[in-house]
């Protein structure tokens, strides 16, 4: 059931606006859906003005890639498919990266830049010490900025200082997000190139990081892990609070480590999974 609540996700907002209606397209709005192997996968672009105030969501490129409810039965190939959908949504990668796991790692539904962080390959340090063994990947760097109630400082403030001092040429940002739809709680991945408000999606919107306050473009990537309460009922008492699934530690850590893997594959081409996981084990 799809119902009227906030989300961060693209695709959402276009179904809700045009489903049930006789309306099937937006103005300056274009939309694309594809099967890829067992991922479905909704490309929403926004144009120009009026898709954007359509859609509430800045113009750019927004991908949806559903994912089944046993995500970890599937982490290969999920990973496989999202590293080109993060691609798909880049562009030309260039050749250093900045990081951004952003959220609270000490509340669960908001941990998920957390969990992703401990599975990202950081290698900016490594290209430095041994060019030659690592000419073949792209030069990573990764900050935990935390949230503004446990360090004092925006996230976008401190992300800012970083690019001024490291120079990378993108920032990849990854957060969790709100949806509106219950099904796909944990079960959707959402790609933009348009960057990201931290905590928007549950009304708490901090500073932007996009292309305009870094100056360098901002790919987001994020999973909703919450929905508004006050969609699914009047009861005003709801008002504030937010639902998610009982199942949340368990699917919050899987979704962070297929964006994790993703971005790894995404940035590192020619990377295999067993590759990978031999230099996180080392």
């Amino acid at each position: 059931m799809v119902i009227n609540g906030r989300t961060d996700l693209a695709s959402e907002v276009r179904r809700r606006l045009c489903d049930g209606g006789s309306v099937t397209e937006l103005p300056g709005v274009r939309a694309r859906e594809e099967q890829i192997g067992i991922f479905p996968v909704t490309t929403v672009e926004i144009l120009d003005g009026r898709g954007a105030r359509a859609l509430g969501k800045p113009r750019g490129t927004y991908i949806t890639m559903e994912l089944p409810s046993r995500l970890q039965d599937c982490l290969v190939p999920a990973a496989e498919v999202l590293a080109g959908l993060i691609r798909r949504c880049a562009g030309a990668l260039p050749p250093r990266v900045l990081l951004a796991a952003l959220g609270n790692p000490d509340i669960t539904p908001d941990a998920l830049g957390s969990l992703a962080a401990g599975q990202l390959l950081v290698t900016e340090h490594l290209k430095r010490s041994d060019p030659a063994s690592f000419a073949a990947f792209r030069g990573t760097l990764l900050c935990r900025p935390g949230v503004l109630g446990t360090s004092g400082v925006e996230s976008a403030r401190q992300i800012r200082a970083l690019c001024q001092e490291t120079g990378p040429d993108l920032v990849i940002a990854i957060d969790a997000l709100a949806g509106a739809d219950l099904r796909l709680l944990c079960r959707s991945v959402q790609i933009c190139n348009t960057g990201i408000s931290p905590g928007s999606g549950v009304g708490n919107s901090r500073e932007a990081l996009n292309r305009e306050s870094l100056g360098i473009p901002v790919l987001a990537i994020g999973v909703p892990t919450v929905v508004d309460a006050s969609a699914l009922s009047p009861n005003p008492e709801l008002r504030g609070m937010f639902v998610t699934p009982r199942s949340i530690d368990s699917q919050v850590r899987a979704c962070g480590r297929l964006i994790a893997w993703g971005v790894n594959l995404a940035l590192h081409e020619g990377l295999s999974i067993e590759e990978m996981q031999l230099l996180l084990e080392g």
